[in-house]
């Protein structure tokens, strides 16, 4: 802070460094946002960082206002970049259920490979009572200890490599899906729901690593083809895609599926589950309406669950 008992002059020098400082910043962080834009994994970073630019934005303004007004107009570039790079990945607004229509909750968590938290995750959210649970990062132990607790409430399921999903209702035409890779991360089944069939996807996207995404990228683009070339009426594409919501490689995806937007206020951030940071866990949908979208803390992942109830 700027001490009132000193000079006018000491007082401008002062303001005027702590103008300096508050500019460079602010540029600085314009050009991680406009970054979101930017394919590979620069783009991938400054969309896990989006959000937390924002509150670093806020924290600048309100430094500029009181230390250094003349540069607070600096900063509405940056602020207006934001807001426009934010509005896809920006909260929601539930809608009503249309008339005589059955609404279906479809909830989804990567349950972490070798926790051994896959049957509690799978028991907290069967009380939810769920029409659909989508579990990803499965192994071998944990897909057979959610089998067995899934078991009797959830009589249709279909598993493949490290995603399954349990549903109340008939399942059809299950298969598994590569999406471009040499092994199966990633399934489609059609859920007879009281009111039609819901074609479902579940994913789980390969990791990214520091100058290694290729193989997450080309699944995304196989999930974004899959759906493009899917007739069914009613779609839904639930799982972890290891994007956050601004990543430009989940572009293709929303070029043929509406993203679905947290209705509970949040960002519906998901991960790491002890403090969100980013939003990685999607959920995708074509021809449905979201009645309500949440997280909820489950098990012991280190992914928090999307909850998400839709009607046709």
């Amino acid at each position: 802070m700027i001490d009132a008992t000193t000079t006018p002059t000491a007082r401008r020098r002062a303001s005027a460094r702590a103008g300096r400082v508050i500019v460079v910043v602010g540029l600085a962080l314009l050009v991680g946002i406009v970054c979101t834009w930017v394919p590979g994994i620069v783009g991938t970073a400054a969309a896990a960082a989006l959000p937390w630019c924002g509150l670093a934005l806020a924290v600048l303004v309100l430094l500029a206002l009181l230390l250094a007004r003349r540069v607070t107009l600096v900063l509405l570039a940056p602020v207006l970049v934001w807001t426009l790079a934010m509005l896809p990945s920006a909260p929601g607004f539930a809608a009503a259920a249309p008339s005589q229509s059955t609404p279906i909750e479809i909830v989804s968590q990567n349950v972490r490979a070798h926790s051994g938290g896959a049957a509690a995750s799978a028991a907290e959210l069967a009380d939810m009572s769920a029409d659909v649970i989508a579990l990803t990062e499965l192994d071998s132990d944990s897909l057979q200890a959610a089998q067995e607790t899934l078991a009797s409430a959830y009589p249709h399921s279909y598993a493949i490599g490290t995603v399954a999903v349990w549903s109340r209702y008939p399942i059809a035409d299950a298969q598994p899906l590569t999406l471009g890779l040499d092994w199966k991360r990633a399934l489609r089944v059609v859920v007879n729901t009281p009111d039609a069939d819901v074609a479902v996807y579940v994913m789980h996207a390969a990791s990214v690593r520091p100058g290694v995404q290729q193989e997450r990228d080309t699944m995304l683009s196989g999930i974004a083809d899959a759906v493009a070339a899917d007739p069914a009426e009613s779609i839904v594409v639930v799982g972890d895609f290891n994007a956050a919501a601004a990543d430009p490689a989940l572009g293709a995806v929303r070029s043929q599926l509406d993203w679905v937007r947290p209705t509970d206020g949040t960002l519906g951030l998901t991960w790491p589950a002890a403090l969100p940071l980013a939003r990685i866990d999607h959920v995708f949908v074509r021809g449905l309406t979201v009645l309500e979208s949440t997280t909820a803390r489950v098990g012991n992942s280190d992914h928090l669950a999307t909850v998400t109830t839709l009607a046709g």
